[in-house]
């Protein structure tokens, strides 16, 4: 059972808050001779494999170390170009690593964005007026949840499928946020929320909801 990540999405669609709790990483690391036999190309400032599935390296993975260090985007430690890098002979044989590419602080601004677009889009095409809009998205791998408050603040809250409990946890995420940051005098209202104690207490309260699935009395 795991809770992946939280997010906080103001009433205009703005993030506020985001806080990655668990990211399950499937990463392949394999040596090569030159010529390079997968193919790779530029997505996003990502070089990420376009052709040559094999040995657990699948299309849209991302180069993400060469030579067990890590790479920044679509450059080398050294800040030459991955592509160029990988054509020049004389630098192999080179161990690459790779792995689903870690989403960047604009993707999951934009994210935020589409989602409060599709949450609205949910309660447009209700067939009974007053619908709450989208409460949970369910695919193979997780589970989307979604509380939004009366005055729009939307608190979503992606896990495991089997995780229990989220309910709960989704009005104790509320309650967090009700007495850490809107009670902190130095917050304002559909800003960043950055509080120290906010943060210690979600993080409390996941760990609560991993291991019981609920919160009881005390928590």
């Amino acid at each position: 059972m795991a809770i992946f990540s939280v997010y906080v999405v103001n009433k205009a669609g703005g993030l506020i808050y985001q806080y990655d709790n668990y990211v399950p990483r499937t990463e392949v690391e394999k040596t090569f001779s030159f010529p390079l036999d997968i193919v790779l190309k530029i997505h996003d400032e990502k070089v990420i494999v376009s052709f040559g599935q094999r040995d657990g390296i699948r299309v849209g993975h991302a180069v993400l170390s060469i030579n067990g260090v890590d790479v920044n985007g679509k450059y080398t430690a050294e800040g030459k170009e991955i592509l160029e890098y990988l054509k020049d002979p004389s630098n192999y044989p080179v161990s690459i690593r790779f792995g689903r590419a870690r989403l960047s602080s604009n993707e999951k601004l934009m994210l935020a964005s589409m989602f409060h677009s599709l949450f609205a889009i949910g309660s447009q095409l209700s067939p009974e007026a007053g619908s709450s809009g989208i409460e949970m998205l369910e695919t193979d791998m997780f589970k989307l949840h979604c509380f939004q408050t009366l005055t729009g603040i939307k608190f979503i809250v992606l896990a495991d499928p089997r995780q229990s409990g989220i309910d709960a946890l989704l009005r104790k995420i509320y309650e967090i946020y009700s007495d850490f940051a809107l009670k902190n005098p130095f917050y304002s209202l559909e800003m960043p929320i950055r509080c120290e104690l906010f943060d210690q207490n979600l993080k409390s309260a996941l760990e609560i909801a991993e291991k019981a699935g609920t919160f009881g009395p005390g928590s």
